[in-house]
């Protein structure tokens, strides 16, 4: 908690979870959290338990809530004791209603147990100062707070309605959970709450990431409804200003294709919905746009003077709609004197960071001077003026890192720091008028300041106390304050629809064919059309659900089709080969499309983890194998390319000392590896690098397998036989 807050300040809800259970536990917990994003003293909150058995056989467990002094039980209904009996490979949810009698740090303890096992967890909490319920009809109007820099905030507008995967790494961090749950930004009261926090606090705009979808034609956006359904509906868009950073690092799909795409088809766009608009971000009566890979400007218009010319006929034409220019700003975090140049030479007017870093694990004391020592250093090249960026934490989405957080405090100081930066620049500069803050609401990578549950408010008080010292502390209202929201109805309910399929998806299912040695997983695909699951036909209880699911003849019954589609198996010991285990991916394959390079069918290896796991794909158009030992290693690419339009039957087997692959039941590459193949804790993706990625296979996919021994080449040609007359 930041040690400049006052005592009343409130302090929120903090939800780490700490379980203590062996990875082969048949009782384990898989969540025990409060129900709502944060709670308050004085005020009754559900605590919620998801109780797993994963054991053959159905079991009692005794669910034990154990509460800290100051937190009392509140519905007698709910005992603070219960036994439950939990179905073979099933779960039960279990609640309590409790009431903290104060604000303050509190510790909830659980203990789930049966005759033969047990599991604990533990959430942290920091309760909220109480507050009295409000009799409001809305969210009441913000008072902007005066600020004698305007500072911006980065916005990551990834929170659709129709995307609730983006969640999924948030919901192992529970301490990130937003004031506003797993909202959907779409929802203007959602864009209205956002704004009262952010103006009243001293943010004055929210620089949006800006995705296009598709270049070289008609532009169409990937996640714009923050903007267009939520800002743009809201009603106190007049209090907040926007601007937007162009996300042009997807080749071939985010960028433009020529000048005439950039000046014809992308900025008339841009300026008949944005610049022109009203609560548009200008300085001296020109637009600030944000881009975040200048440099890849160069090969989509071939020329460093070519994008020059390009810019200035942007600023032109600005000029001819009555603005005074465009001011353009280029993302880069470094400290090459060339990366600099080639920016200024593009003719863009200043550079900003999107994120600026810090020690892996560093001390807040290392954080900030990292990120101070940045910032003057860059100024100090004299290049290009450099707008500072505060940055509170990092992790990455697959917590690949470095990681590390600044506290309310910590924060706060940075950004005392680099005020005086601001103050310290060439005056009228941009440098010497603005600063950016990293991140409003990127919670999948770990770095947020918009309300939340681990320090509330904290962070936009620290904003608020540095930038509009003068101004009055808001009361910070939470929705429920005012009986308003929730605002995650959508995304409810789509974890009840998965949680249902991953019940659907561990039954037990045996095929003709299951009990072949060494089999791990078997997934035919031959459910009905519509089907949420793929179920596992070796009897090991390790179906996949599936992401926009469809279906084709394959091999044998149904097929994969892979256009984005995808199966995803929870992760389980029995996906990690033991340490004197072999191991063989096998899968029936038809490509759809050349010019494959990074595109996987099977895949467990992932950030955060490079160096463990295995993975089958296609890299440039080859066939590969990879069971890594050092980070992104032992890549095993197939001497042949993968046929077009027919059935190939695709293997890839390690005894522990040759990494083999096969196509069609023939050899067609060996690499020396030796050593266990390295577990981790991942999921498995089958027809993806991970649900929703850009790098999934174009094709067809059929009887997957995975086996924990090498299969031996008479075995790989039996396999290969037993469908290939009946392939193509």
């Amino acid at each position: 908690m930041n040690t400049h807050t006052r005592a009343m300040a409130l302090a929120v809800l903090m939800g780490t979870l700490f379980m203590t259970q062996r990875a082969s536990a048949q009782i384990s917990i898989r969540e025990f959290q409060p129900v709502r994003p944060v709670v308050r003293a004085n005020q009754t909150f559900s605590l919620s338990a998801v109780i797993v058995n994963r054991s053959d056989k159905a079991q009692k467990v005794t669910a034990n809530l154990v509460l800290p002094l100051g937190v009392r039980q509140a519905d007698p209904s709910l005992p603070l004791s219960r036994t439950v009996e939990i179905r073979d490979v099933d779960e039960v949810h279990v609640l309590w209603r409790v009431t903290a009698l104060g604000a303050g740090p509190a510790r909830l303890h659980l203990v789930a147990s049966s005759t033969q096992d047990s599991a604990t967890a533990i959430v942290s909490i920091n309760v909220l100062m109480p507050l009295p319920k409000h009799n409001l009809s809305y969210i009441p109007t913000p008072v902007p707070a005066k600020t004698d820099v305007l500072v911006g905030a980065m916005d990551c507008p990834l929170w659709e309605t129709d995307h609730p995967e983006m969640w999924a790494n948030i919901l192992k961090h529970p301490e990130r959970t937003p004031a506003l749950g797993f909202y959907s930004q779409e929802n203007p009261e959602v864009a209205d709450w956002e704004t009262k926090w952010a103006v009243e606090n001293g943010i004055s705009y929210f620089v949006y990431c800006w995705y296009r979808d598709g270049q070289g034609g008609p532009v169409k956006q990937r996640f714009g409804s923050a903007i267009h359904q939520g800002l743009f509906r809201s009603k106190f868009r007049s209090k907040m200003k926007y601007a937007i950073m162009w996300e042009n690092q997807e080749r071939g799909h985010a960028g433009v294709s020529d000048e005439h795409d950039l000046l014809d088809n992308l900025f008339p766009f841009w300026m008949q919905n944005y610049f022109k608009d009203q609560g548009y971000l200008k300085v001296d009566n020109r637009p600030v746009l944000y881009i975040y890979r200048p440099e890849l400007l160069v090969q989509d218009l071939g020329s460093i003077e070519n994008v020059k010319n390009a810019l200035n006929e942007m600023r032109k034409r600005c000029v001819e709609a009555g603005f005074e220019g465009l001011y353009m700003l280029g993302e880069y975090r470094g400290l090459d004197p060339k990366a600099f140049e080639l920016i200024r030479d593009l003719g863009l007017d200043a550079v900003f960071a999107y994120v600026l870093g810090g020690p892996d694990r560093g001390t807040p004391e290392q954080i900030i001077r990292a990120q101070i020592e940045y910032t003057r250093k860059a100024a100090a090249l004299k290049i290009i003026p450099t707008i500072a960026t505060a940055s509170q934490a990092w992790s990455g989405w697959a917590d690949e890192g470095p990681l590390w957080k600044l506290p309310p405090s910590g924060f706060e100081e940075l950004l005392r720091q680099e005020k005086v930066y601001v103050k310290s620049q060439p005056a009228g500069s941009l440098s010497s008028r603005m600063l950016l803050l990293d991140n409003w609401n990127e919670w999948g990578e770990g770095h947020y300041i918009a309300p939340y549950r681990e320090y509330g408010f904290g962070y936009l008080d620290a904003v608020r106390r540095v930038f509009a010292p003068n101004s009055h502390e808001p009361e910070n209202l939470l929705p429920e304050d005012i009986g308003m929201g929730p605002y995650d109805k959508a995304f409810r309910e789509d974890l009840a629809r998965q949680e249902s399929a991953h019940r659907l998806a561990s039954r037990k299912v045996t095929k003709p064919g299951g009990d072949e040695p060494g089999l791990i997983a078997w997934w035919t695909f031959d459910e009905p059309d519509g089907s949420p699951v793929a179920l596992d036909d070796s009897g090991h209880r390790l179906g996949a659900t599936t992401y926009k699911n469809r279906k084709t003849p394959g091999v044998y019954g149904s097929a994969l089709v892979c256009d984005g589609n995808s199966a995803t198996v929870s992760s389980s010991p029995l996906l990690s080969p033991g340490p004197n285990d072999g191991l063989s991916l096998e899968c029936w394959v038809k490509t759809s499309k050349d010019g494959q390079s990074n595109n996987w069918m099977i895949n467990r290896v992932l950030s955060g983890g490079v160096s463990t796991g295995y993975r089958l794909g296609l890299v440039d158009d080859r066939p590969c194998f990879e069971v890594p030992q050092t980070d992104w290693s032992h890549h095993l690419t197939a001497d042949i390319s993968q046929p077009l339009d027919r059935w190939v039957h695709l293997v890839g087997t390690y005894d522990g000392k040759i990494m083999r692959i096969y196509l069609d039941g023939v050899e067609h590459g060996t690499m020396a590896r030796t050593g266990p193949v390295r577990p981790n804790n991942f999921d498995l993706c089958i027809g993806n690098y991970t649900p929703g990625h850009a790098a999934y296979f174009h094709g067809l996919l059929d009887e997957v397998k995975i086996f924990k021994r090498a299969l031996t080449p008479e075995e790989i040609v039996t396999h290969y036989a037993r469908y290939a007359a009946r392939a193509n």
